[in-house]
């Protein structure tokens, strides 16, 4: 990284794995946007706003930084990145994580008994992630150095919560590797990293039920904080060698074991490739 104060974008960081995220970044002294469409509690039906976990990057150690942002409109997304631009001059890593959850992703039945507005999931995700990346690039264009991380799943490559938001996740992913293409002779890294089971208010939520509970009892002890992954982030953006993982998805707990990284009271979180399957392997361009 450059010799000034690292800058990150952090999409959807108003809970969740984007809140995980900026937290840990912060907590290594970035200046941390953090973006998001909940500017005051009750905004959502979850808890949590782009302005709390400002606050909370600021306590960690880093300089968080609130922008109320709809991911589904691209001028508020340009806007976020003009101002990037004009108070920093300069981007070191974007942390893709925007991504609606609709109500009805874990409800059952099939796709074709869900309402079509399931299909947001590839508007603030896939969608989302693309045209804040067009914004970005430039910001790292001017450095020679920069860092695109899409946040994924097995869901990419395993059925997991039906059809769309398989298919969300395998966009992303693939998206990735795509953009790396064309991104490395700029030395501009891109890559696609799958979170295992994050403990986060969505979770908790759910875990209050407790056939619930008892269904995911077997996974409590495995769970990764959302902080973790942040970790992860931070570990490959000082990786000399990130360049030669770009293009590629990589499983975080596998990264963070061999970063040495470790969850929330010394946890190794484990990598669920054995039951959930291995990340793709793309193959190489076929036009440049």
């Amino acid at each position: 990284m450059n010799a000034r104060k690292p800058v990150a974008v952090v999409t959807g960081a108003s809970r969740g794995a984007g809140r995980g995220i900026a937290l840990a970044l912060g907590s290594k002294g970035y200046v941390v946007y953090v973006s998001g469409r909940s500017q005051a509690d009750g905004d959502a039906d979850l808890p949590g706003t782009i302005h709390t976990t400002a606050r909370e990057v600021t306590a960690a150690g880093g300089e968080g930084i609130a922008v109320a942002c709809d991911h589904a409109d691209d001028a508020q997304v340009a806007a976020l990145f003009a101002r990037v631009g004009a108070e920093q001059g300069h981007l070191d890593i974007l942390v893709n994580n925007a991504c609606a959850i609709p109500d009805e992703l874990v409800q059952p039945g099939g796709f074709w008994e869900k309402p079509l507005s399931m299909l947001r999931i590839l508007d603030v995700g896939m969608r989302s992630h693309y045209v804040a990346s067009w914004h970005a690039v430039p910001l790292m264009l001017a450095e020679g150095n920069g860092l695109i991380v899409n946040t994924s799943s097995f869901g990419g490559h395993c059925y997991m919560h039906g059809p769309a938001y398989g298919a969300g996740k395998a966009a992303v992913d693939k998206m990735a590797h795509d953009m790396a293409v064309e991104l490395r002779p700029h030395g501009i890294a891109v890559v696609s990293i799958w979170m295992g089971l994050l403990r986060t208010e969505r979770t908790e939520r759910a875990l209050s039920d407790p056939e619930l509970a008892r269904h995911y009892a077997h996974l409590l002890d495995s769970m990764e904080t959302p902080q973790f992954t942040g970790h992860v982030v931070e570990a490959l953006a000082r990786d000399p060698h990130r360049m030669e993982r770009s293009g590629r998805i990589w499983i975080g707990a596998e990264l963070a074991q061999e970063y040495g990284i470790h969850d929330e009271g010394g946890r190794q979180p484990p990598s669920h490739r054995p039951m959930l399957g291995d990340p793709t392997v793309f193959g190489s361009a076929a036009i440049q």
